[in-house]
């Protein structure tokens, strides 16, 4: 109950702070959480060494820092989100490729958006349910429940439709597309016990099944994203993925085989992007089986 308040109290004050306030005193945060060098922090930083393995020592402290006041800007940004008015959200965005996504939506095909933790999703999500394209979404089941109603509740008034991870999500998800909605889901953590090996910057680790899945049960389009920071919101990135390897995938016998082709695929998209920018990739958690080399 105290964390529950603890959040209600933090979202109302950052909300009601002037703007130069509020991400003055997120960067303040960030910084001091930096200092602290917590769990998170040590994560972070050896999850940046496998993204930029030849970082010296002072460079890799810069960029953990930069990192953690970026993770920091994310949550001042959530906080104050959805007091932002319309033509707020779609002035503070730009997209690179946005066909892909819109002219799929637009025919009917349906759009399966793939993306890793980076920058501010929601901010994203906020910017397609403002220009038109509602989506739906699956989020991870907090705890205690009350703070995951909180984020339910605020996703849902920008327009989002969000799933539990602990539900089962993949019959609505396949209906969404089927009728050729937008789905977006994040895709670069496994929550489940059943993930798909991958190669991820030359080391083994585990992404969800759920997005192959879904594209060898729909055909929908199927792209990925990645968003990063700019100096005044965000800038989203769509790429395709390799049409030769979903072609690939789509003719194999083996439906695991196949599953293993297209979540591959999923993710060098990902580390091509990341590896570019990453500063905004918030992932303060273990996602490589393989050991990590800690900085020495």
């Amino acid at each position: 109950m105290i964390k529950y308040f603890s959040y209600r109290f933090i979202w109302w004050f950052i909300s009601a702070l002037p703007k130069s306030v509020a991400y003055s005193l997120a960067k303040s945060t960030g910084n001091l959480i930096y200092r602290q060098n917590g769990k998170g922090v040590q994560r972070l930083r050896n999850n940046y060494l496998v993204v930029k393995p030849n970082l010296s020592s002072d460079d890799l402290e810069k960029l953990t820092k930069d990192g953690v006041i970026s993770y920091w800007r994310y949550w001042c940004d959530t906080f104050r989100l959805n007091k932002w008015s319309k033509s707020q959200i779609i002035e503070s965005v730009s997209v690179t490729n946005e066909h892909l996504l819109v002219d799929s939506v637009n025919q009917k095909l349906g759009c399966l958006v793939a993306l890793p933790h980076a920058g501010n999703w929601d901010h994203a999500g906020a910017y397609f349910c403002q220009i038109g394209i509602p989506l739906t979404t699956v989020a991870e089941k907090l705890e205690p429940e009350k703070i995951f109603l909180k984020f339910l509740d605020y996703r849902q008034k920008i327009g989002m439709e969000i799933l539990s991870h602990k539900e089962k999500t993949i019959p609505t998800l396949t209906d969404r597309l089927k009728k050729g909605k937008l789905v977006a889901l994040v895709a670069d953590r496994d929550l489940s016990k059943s993930g798909v090996e991958v190669k991820f910057f030359g080391k083994t680790a585990k992404m969800p099944a759920g997005p192959a899945l879904l594209w060898l049960e729909t055909n929908c389009k199927f792209i990925t994203a990645f968003v990063s920071y700019t100096e005044t919101g965000i800038h989203v990135q769509f790429d395709e993925i390799a049409p030769e390897k979903l072609a690939n995938a789509r003719t194999h016998d083996q439906k695991e085989e196949a599953i293993k082709i297209i979540t591959q695929a999923m993710a060098e998209n990902f580390e091509r992007r990341i590896a570019q920018s990453p500063v905004d990739w918030h992932m303060l958690q273990r996602i490589w089986i393989d050991p990590v080399n800690k900085p020495i």
